[in-house]
C-alpha cells in the first residue's frame, strides 16, 4: 500500500516531522491570537451558561447535588478556581426570583457568544474545508444553544453517575471476615468518569464545530491530544498557584478574573492545536511528494 495514501503509517514513520509541521501551521495560522479569542468570549459566556444549565437541572437534580459535581468538573477546566465561582452561582440562583425575560433573553445570548467564536476559529484552521463548502448562517446560529443543551445533558449524566460512584465509595466489601473500604476505587472511577467525560465533549467539538463531517477516528486523535496535553498543564497549574504563584499581590481583587482568564486561554490554545493536529491529519493524503 502506497504510504501516501496511509497517513497513520506516514505518521508513525516520521512523528517529529508530522509535528514539526503541525506547529508550523498553527502558527502560521495565528493559533494563539485565536486561543486568546476563545479565551475572552469564553470568560464572558461561562457564568451565564452556568447559570442557565443549573437552573433547568435544579428543577430534576437536588440544588446542592448539582452545585457539588459542577464544582468538581469545574476544577478541571479551572484550576484552583471553582469555589469562587460556585460562590456567585449559588448566591444568583438564592434570587432567582429576579431573573425576568429580559434577563434571562441576555444570558442567552451571552452563553452562545464562546460556541460561536470557537466556530470561527475553527473555520480558520480548517480553511480547506471552509474553501470547498461554507456553513448555512442559520445553521451558525443554531449550533450553539443545541450545543448548551448537550452540555446540560452531560452535566445531568455525570450527576447521576457520579452520585452513584460516592455512595459506592461510603460501601465495604466483606469477605472471609475481612473488610475492604470502596473509597479509592471510588476516587479512581470519578477520575476517569471526568477523563473520559473531558475526552468526549472535546470530541463533540471537533465533530460538530468544524465544517463538513470529521470522523469520529480523526475526531478522536484530537480529543485525546488535547485533553492528555489539557491534564499536564492542570495539575502543573493546581501546583503553581497553590506553591509558587504570586498573582493574588499584583492583581489584588481581579485575581479569580485573571487565573480564570490564564486558564482558559492554555486550555483553548489545546482544543485549537487538537483541531491543527486533526486537520493536518487529513491533509496528509492530498499532499504530493517531493519533487512529483
Amino acid at each position: 500500500m502506497n504510504v501516501i495514501n496511509n497517513p497513520a503509517r506516514q505518521v508513525l514513520k516520521n512523528p517529529g516531522a508530522f509535528a514539526i509541521r503541525t506547529l508550523k501551521s498553527f502558527r502560521s495560522n495565528q493559533g494563539f491570537l485565536l486561543a486568546g479569542a476563545v479565551a475572552y468570549y469564553s470568560l464572558l459566556s461561562l457564568v451565564p451558561l452556568l447559570i442557565i444549565v443549573v437552573i433547568a437541572l435544579s428543577h430534576v437534580i437536588d440544588q446542592a447535588e448539582l452545585l457539588q459535581t459542577l464544582g468538581r468538573y469545574l476544577e478541571w477546566a479551572l484550576p484552583g478556581q471553582s469555589k469562587p465561582i460556585l460562590i456567585e452561582l449559588a448566591n444568583f440562583l438564592a434570587h432567582r426570583d429576579v431573573v425576568g425575560w429580559m434577563l434571562l433573553v441576555t444570558m442567552l445570548f451571552f452563553s452562545s457568544l464562546a460556541f460561536s467564536v470557537l466556530e470561527n476559529a475553527m473555520s480558520v484552521i480548517f480553511i480547506h474545508r471552509v474553501a470547498i463548502r461554507r456553513r448555512h448562517f442559520l445553521v451558525s446560529a443554531i449550533l450553539p444553544y443545541c450545543y448548551n443543551v448537550f452540555l446540560g445533558i452531560g452535566l445531568l449524566l455525570m450527576t447521576l453517575v457520579s452520585g452513584r460512584l460516592q455512595t459506592m465509595g461510603s460501601e465495604n466489601i466483606e469477605f472471609m471476615n475481612h473488610h475492604w473500604s470502596l473509597t479509592g476505587i471510588s476516587g479512581v472511577l470519578l477520575y476517569l468518569l471526568g477523563l473520559c467525560g473531558e475526552i468526549l465533549v472535546i470530541t463533540s467539538i471537533y465533530m460538530v464545530m468544524p465544517v463538513g463531517k470529521i470522523s469520529l477516528r480523526h475526531a478522536l486523535i484530537g480529543g485525546v491530544t488535547a485533553a492528555l496535553l489539557w491534564e499536564i498543564t492542570r495539575h502543573i497549574l493546581v501546583w503553581y498557584f497553590a506553591t509558587l504563584s504570586k498573582v493574588s499581590v499584583v492583581y489584588g481583587s481581579l485575581t479569580t478574573a485573571i487565573v480564570v482568564l490564564l486558564s482558559l486561554e492554555i486550555a483553548a490554545l489545546f482544543l485549537l492545536f487538537g483541531a491543527q493536529v486533526i486537520s493536518e491529519y487529513e491533509q496528509i493524503g492530498s499532499r504530493k511528494p517531493a519533487g512529483s
